[in-house]
C-alpha cells in the first residue's frame, strides 16, 4: 500500500468541484438513462477488493481535482448493486397504496420509472455502454431477462425482451447528458459509482472531512481510495468511500457505511469495465414488429415538486439548503445532520385506519414500523431506516433528514418554542 497523503480538504475543494461536475457529468450514464436505477445501490462482497497497488502519493485536494478534471466519454462494462436499508420498502408501498409497487399510471408499460421498486431493495446486476453525450446504454439483467433503456442520438428508448411493450421518449441532440431532464424518465438518478460519487462530493465543505486513505484494485483496474466522513455528531452516515481509477481519474466503487456500523448501506462498483470506444450496434434499437410503443408525453411521469424524492443521499443533503423559503419547507442545520421540516397543509397528521385514509391491515404494519415519542412538540411517530430517518408529529409536521432519533426529536422540539 502506497503511504498517501491523509490531509483533509473542506469548502475549498467546492469550488474546484463544482467547476468540473458539469464536465464530467457528459459520460457514464445521462439522466435519461440514469432514471431507470434505484436511488440507493449496493454491491455483493464478489466486488471486495484484490490488492493494494503501490502507486505515486496523492493528496485529497488533488485527488478529488483528478476526478473533477476526468474526461472519458467512452466505456462498456458491468456493475452490481443492491441496498440494506433496513427496511421492507417492497412491502411497505404495497400495504399503503394498492398497486403502488408498479409506480401508478406507468404500470404495465416498459417506462424507465416502473422499474424503481425493484431496485430498492436486494442485488442486481446491470450492465453500461457509453459513447460520449448521445449514445448510452443501460441494462439490467434478470435471471431469464434483460431490460435495456437507450439513448441514442436524440432519442431514448426502453424495453424488456420478450415484451410486447416499449417505451420511447425524446432528447434532445447537442446538449449534455444532464440537459435531457425535461424529456427524461423521472427516478433514483444516481446509478453508477461515477453518479454516486458526484453527489458526494457535492457535500463536502466545512463539516466534511475527505482524506485519501489507501489503494485498492477495483475490475483489475489500479485505484485510489476517497475517504469522505462527516465531522458533526448526530448523522447516521458513517464514513463514503470511493475507489478512483488511478489513471483517468474516474469513480470506479462507491461504499456509503453507516455509523451504526454493519453492512454497507449503499455500496456500487465494477466488477468489468472497458475505455475503449463501444460498438455503434450496441445502441442501435428498432421495437420489435407488433409491440406496442408507449410515448413519456402519454405516461405521468411522477416528478416531486421539489424533485427531492428522486435524489439519492447525499446528494440529497447538498439540496435542502437550496428549498429553504418554500411555503411549508425549512432547513434546520447544515451539513450532515440538515434536517428538513415539512408542515402539512391544515395540521393534518399521519394517516389512520381509524380515518379511513389507508387500509385496516396496513394499520398494523404502520404500528410496527415506527416509534412513538413525545416532547415539547407534542406527540409523534419516528420511522427509521439505517440511514434516512423521519418524525411525523400527530399535528402534521415532518421532520426527515440522515440524521439519528434524537436529532429529530429536538429539532422539533426546538421550532415549537
Amino acid at each position: 500500500m502506497a503511504p498517501n497523503d491523509s490531509a483533509e480538504t473542506t469548502g475549498e475543494a467546492t469550488s474546484t468541484v463544482g467547476g468540473g461536475r458539469r464536465k464530467a457529468s457528459r459520460y457514464i450514464v445521462p439522466v435519461a438513462v440514469a432514471g431507470v436505477a434505484a436511488a440507493t445501490i449496493g454491491l455483493v462482497p464478489a466486488l471486495a477488493n484484490t490488492g493494494d497497488p503501490d502507486l505515486p502519493k496523492i493528496s485529497a485536494q488533488e485527488l478529488v481535482e483528478k476526478i473533477a478534471a476526468s474526461d472519458e466519454e467512452q466505456l462498456s462494462g458491468t456493475f452490481k448493486i443492491s441496498t440494506d436499508l433496513g427496511l421492507p420498502l417492497d412491502g411497505l408501498a404495497g400495504a399503503l397504496v394498492p398497486g403502488g409497487e408498479r409506480g401508478g399510471k406507468g404500470g404495465g408499460t416498459a417506462a424507465p420509472q416502473d422499474k424503481l421498486m425493484e431496485l430498492t431493495s436486494g442485488t442486481h446486476t446491470l450492465r453500461v455502454a457509453a459513447d460520449g453525450p448521445e449514445r448510452q446504454k443501460l441494462s439490467i439483467l434478470g435471471s431469464s431477462s434483460e431490460y435495456s433503456v437507450i439513448h441514442n442520438q436524440g432519442e431514448v428508448w426502453a424495453y424488456e425482451n420478450g415484451s410486447d411493450e416499449v417505451y420511447h421518449a425524446e432528447a434532445p441532440e447537442g446538449r449534455d447528458a444532464g440537459e435531457h431532464a425535461e424529456k427524461a424518465p423521472k427516478g433514483g438518478a444516481a446509478a453508477t459509482p461515477k453518479d454516486f460519487a458526484e453527489q458526494a462530493l457535492a457535500t463536502v465543505g466545512d463539516t466534511t472531512s475527505v482524506t485519501v486513505d489507501g489503494t485498492a484494485q477495483v475490475a483489475g483496474r489500479d485505484a485510489y481510495q476517497l475517504l469522505i466522513k462527516p465531522k458533526q455528531s448526530g448523522s447516521t452516515v458513517g464514513s463514503i468511500r470511493i475507489a478512483v481509477d488511478a489513471e483517468n481519474g474516474v469513480p470506479l466503487k462507491f461504499t456509503l457505511s453507516a455509523a451504526s456500523g454493519g453492512k454497507a448501506v449503499v455500496d456500487a462498483g465494477f466488477t468489468k469495465v472497458d475505455f475503449s470506444k463501444p460498438a455503434a450496434s450496441t445502441f442501435a434499437f428498432t421495437p420489435p414488429a407488433g409491440a406496442k410503443v408507449t410515448e413519456a408525453d402519454e405516461l405521468e411521469t411522477g416528478k416531486d415538486e421539489h424533485g427531492a424524492a428522486q435524489k439519492a443521499l447525499p446528494g440529497q443533503l447538498a439540496e435542502l439548503e437550496g428549498l429553504a423559503g418554500e411555503e411549508g419547507f425549512n432547513v434546520i442545520g447544515e451539513g450532515w445532520t440538515s434536517i428538513a421540516e415539512i408542515k402539512a397543509p391544515g395540521g393534518k397528521g399521519l394517516p389512520s385506519a381509524e380515518s379511513g385514509e389507508v387500509p385496516a391491515e396496513a394499520q398494523g404494519f404502520l404500528d410496527a414500523l415506527g416509534d412513538k415519542v413525545t416532547g415539547k412538540f407534542g406527540s409523534g411517530t419516528v420511522f427509521t431506516t439505517r440511514l434516512v430517518n423521519a418524525l411525523l408529529t400527530d399535528d402534521g409536521s415532518v421532520y426527515v433528514g440522515a440524521v439519528t432519533k434524537d436529532a429529530l426529536v429536538r429539532a422539533a422540539d426546538a421550532a415549537a418554542r
